[in-house]
């Protein structure tokens, strides 16, 4: 199996700006209390943007109780014993959408500004290569210009925008956003002349 081989590249130690060091490796079930704990850090603010109520333990507990690598890949980064990003790779494993990932990052506030989103997502997107995705896309909330700016950079491009269409958890409406990367290698293209 394709994911088999991605996992046994776990877990990795990457170096970020200011030769700061962490490991990144899929989640697990005893990671509970450090992910409760990674999300509470997350200013109010920024949390009403996760689609998921993060701040409750219940909702965090079924994750880490009820892990599907395949169908949710989650890479938590750590410095120590705390978990300051997370980068998940979501799939469809049936269905027509079942040849597109999404990616979602989050990274700790204390913790930003090193390049670990960047990391995150990059290797998010090399999985996608590797277990065969034909396409990766992320979703955002129009306000949330310092993630897009990642993504641009990394190379999605914006799909669509469509205003005042998804609502926070306080009810607000927001800009959705969705953003894609195509996932074709160079020597795809070169074959299609």
């Amino acid at each position: 199996m394709l994911l088999d081989s991605v996992l046994e590249d776990f877990p990795q130690e990457i170096t970020l700006k200011d030769n700061f060091t962490c490991v990144v490796r899929p989640l697990e079930p005893a990671d509970e209390q450090a992910l409760h704990e990674f999300f509470l850090a997350v200013p109010d603010r920024e949390r009403m943007f996760i689609k998921h109520r993060v701040n409750d333990p219940a909702v965090i507990h079924d994750w880490c109780q009820n892990i599907d690598l395949g169908r949710n890949l989650p890479l938590l980064a750590f410095s120590g014993s705390q978990i300051i990003g997370s980068g998940t790779l979501h799939q469809q494993l049936g269905g027509w959408k079942r040849h597109i990932g999404r990616v979602s990052v989050l990274v700790h506030p204390q913790f930003r500004g090193r390049g670990l989103a960047r990391a995150l997502v990059t290797n998010a997107v090399e999985i996608s290569r590797r277990v065969s995705l034909e396409k990766v896309e992320a979703e955002f909330i129009g306000e949330q210009e310092a993630a897009i700016k990642v993504f641009a950079l990394l190379g999605f491009s914006v799909l669509l925008r469509l205003p005042d269409y998804v609502k926070d958890m306080q009810a607000i409406s927001h800009d959705y956003v969705l953003m894609g990367l195509d996932l074709k290698t160079d020597e795809e293209y070169a074959g299609m002349g």
